[in-house]
């Protein structure tokens, strides 16, 4: 097969059933130096370069995040209840009817090792209203920065 930059679905499905034939073609490992091998590292790296451009998936919901690290620790909430000042606390953060507070995340990500920009995310209902966005936007150096940074202000 010819090795090349993927860039259409169809090149895409090709390249994913390459790997898949290489990595069950009988042998046990294929040789990291061999004509193969390297046909599988780059393809390897061709496919992930296109699912990062064609499917990014973006960081997961904060309470998501704490359930999934809970679930691979083998946590319950009354484990983790120290973290958000009690086991009502707890409660509510995880049936979304508390936010995290700034200690809660700082705490999740030192005791639980949950990325700070795992726990952050999907605040989107964050935002400023008009007069004090436009109030915002008079300094020179905010308008700069937002402008060449494009799509920091979503709302």
């Amino acid at each position: 097969m010819e090795v090349k930059i993927i860039r259409t679905e169809e090149e895409y499905e090709s390249g994913c059933k390459r790997i898949y034939e290489l990595m069950h073609s009988g042998k046990d490992q294929i040789p990291i130096n061999s004509p193969e091998g390297d046909e599988l590292e780059l393809l390897a790296i061709l496919v992930e370069q296109y699912e990062q451009k064609h499917y990014s998936v973006g960081p997961p919901d904060p309470i998501e995040a704490i359930k999934f690290q809970m679930d691979q620790m083998g946590l319950k909430q009354k484990d983790i209840a120290p973290l958000f000042g009690g086991k009502t606390r707890v409660s509510e953060v995880l049936n979304r009817k508390r936010p995290l507070s700034l200690k809660m995340i700082i705490l999740l990500n030192r005791f639980l090792g949950i990325p700070l920009e795992s726990l952050i995310t999907g605040k989107r209902e964050v935002y400023l209203e008009k007069a004090e966005q436009e109030k915002v936007m008079e300094s020179s150096a905010i308008r700069e920065y937002l402008n060449s940074n494009p799509g920091r202000l979503t709302h």
